[in-house]
């Protein structure tokens, strides 16, 4: 560009880009200086103020070049330029400015408030922080993984959000005695939360407590106070296997062993699980599993894939009587029933005799089975293995008698005493009896 020469266009070059400078502006802190001799100072410096309040602000400008006199400045707010009603010159050089009912800060780090020269150049900056001072948080609950670290979290005030930077510390001690330790680990589960990792004492309550702290002010939770050996949970129970049983077609055997974690600590385990067809999201849940590690599931569909998840709540650790919290599901495990060897609806079969429902075939057929035990064996060993056996004989003799049935009738009046069980050979042999004749 040849010297001397002058306009718009030469004033653009001149121009320093201004995104880079209003992104860093309150990172960096405010410049006090502009380009060249241009001098300024806005008044009041970073200014912290409450949602709804009002700012009287000014820019004034040292020395004398042309183009920093007070009637050529101008002002922006986050890079947008403020409606020049809004502003009124007090002297030569001091531009004021009046902002009325402000809002929250657009971003934690101070809304950008700029004094510019008539040519765009940027001769002082400010930040404004205008937000909420932190309300009290709540609802803090913390958990013990197998009685190793200590996880916490909390629910922040009321309205959460200050627009301001608001710092959480998680603060902790033991009741009767020692200092005030701060959770150091944080977002570890969550926006509020913290995880202490290690050096955590057992048998003696902890006192626990949240503190919120930002420009404006500052606020406390109330204090929980635990036991580590009262908010145990562990791992999700391992090597969960799900198989068939035998040839039944209505259920499935779940197995699977105490979380190793927890092997050498005395302690009481209750476990839950829930399972779900192939093609659903809907888990049913069985509840009453007790401490056992094996469970049968019955009533399901025949021929179905059915996913299942176990989860363990350890309890009764070391004696303490609070409830433990559950555990994560294991991963899902699928098997299938065996398909129905019977015939379904439509598909020649009899309606139950004796007005008995055909909800309820699992419990029909224990009844008989025991019945026929107590008329007719003697064995002190019953077991499922026993009744399993009983039950598939059934199935097959089922299948069989329906084979020489005539399509679309029923057995006759003698089919009465086919139905009812005989002394078969591997019942009686289970039970150390010999065979007899039927019944």
């Amino acid at each position: 560009m040849p010297a001397g020469r002058s306009g718009p266009a030469a004033q653009s070059a001149r121009r320093p880009p201004l995104l880079l400078p209003l992104l860093l502006l309150c990172v960096l802190g405010a410049p006090r200086a502009g380009s060249g001799a241009h001098m300024a100072v806005i008044s009041p410096q970073d200014p912290t103020l409450l949602i709804g309040s009002s700012l009287q602000a000014t820019c004034s400008v040292h020395g004398d070049p042309p183009g920093a006199t007070a009637e050529g400045l101008y002002w922006t707010l986050n890079g947008r330029r403020l409606a020049p009603e809004l502003s009124r010159v007090l002297n030569t050089s001091t531009l004021a400015l009046a902002l009325a009912n402000l809002n929250g800060s657009r971003q934690q780090s101070g809304d950008n408030l700029v004094c510019h020269a008539r040519d765009g150049s940027i001769l002082a900056g400010s930040c404004l922080y205008v937000g909420l001072p932190p309300e009290k948080p709540f609802n803090i609950s913390c958990w013990s993984k197998n009685m190793k670290d200590l996880t916490c979290r909390w629910t922040p005030g009321a309205h959460g959000e200050t627009f301001l930077h608001t710092n959480y510390s998680l603060k902790y001690k033991l009741r009767w005695y020692g200092q005030d330790n701060t959770c150091e680990e944080y977002h570890t589960v969550g926006p509020h939360s913290c995880h202490i990792p290690k050096d955590l004492a057992l048998f003696t309550p902890y006192e626990i407590w949240v503190e919120a702290t930002n420009r404006l002010g500052s606020a406390r939770s109330d204090v929980l106070t635990l036991d580590i050996l009262d908010v145990v949970t562990t791992d999700p129970p391992p090597d969960v296997h799900v198989s068939r049983v035998g040839g039944l077609e209505d259920q499935l055997s779940v197995r699977w062993v105490s979380p190793p974690a927890l092997k050498d600590f005395l302690f009481q385990a209750k476990y839950q699980i829930r399972y779900r067809v192939e093609d659903s999201v809907d888990w049913k849940v069985v509840d009453d599993v007790s401490n056992q590690t094996s469970c049968r599931l019955a009533g399901l569909k025949p021929g179905t894939v059915y996913f299942v998840q176990v989860r363990c709540n350890p309890f009764g650790i070391y004696g303490s009587k609070k409830a433990g919290i559950w555990s994560e599901w294991s991963h899902p495990t699928a098997a299938s029933t065996p398909r129905s060897e019977r015939p379904g609806p439509g598909g020649g079969a009899c309606e139950p005799r004796g007005g008995e429902p055909s909800s309820g075939p699992v419990r029909r057929e224990l009844k008989q089975f025991l019945g026929w035990l107590k008329k007719h064996a003697y064995c002190s060993n019953l077991s499922f293995r026993l009744y399993d056996q009983w039950r598939a004989w059934m199935q097959k003799t089922h299948k069989t008698r329906n084979q020489h049935r005539t399509r679309g009738s029923c057995p006759r009046a003698d089919g009465a005493r086919r139905e009812r069980l005989p002394n078969h050979p591997v019942v009686a042999w289970s039970c150390g009896l010999q065979p007899s004749k039927s019944i």
